[in-house]
């Protein structure tokens, strides 16, 4: 059951909310049950190994804090 909290959608807003409800529901059916999702890209490792380090040097303790 759908339940409009707040406003006065129209019959053709309305229908709209309720088809895109309807067609991710459709969607997780067809999905086998127990596929794991991909782990999300802002907690993969490689991300953090992709930028190199700063070269030692002349103020090199500035350059680590910085991006570059």
């Amino acid at each position: 059951m759908i339940k409009v909290v707040r406003g006065n959608p129209t019959r053709e807003e309305l229908a709209a909310a309720l088809a895109v409800v309807r067609a991710r529901a459709a969607a997780m059916a067809d999905s086998p049950p127990g596929t794991p999702e991909p782990p999300a890209e802002w907690s993969a490792p490689t991300r953090i190994a992709r930028r190199r380090f700063p070269q030692p040097g002349p103020r090199a303790w500035a350059r680590t804090y910085w991006p570059g």
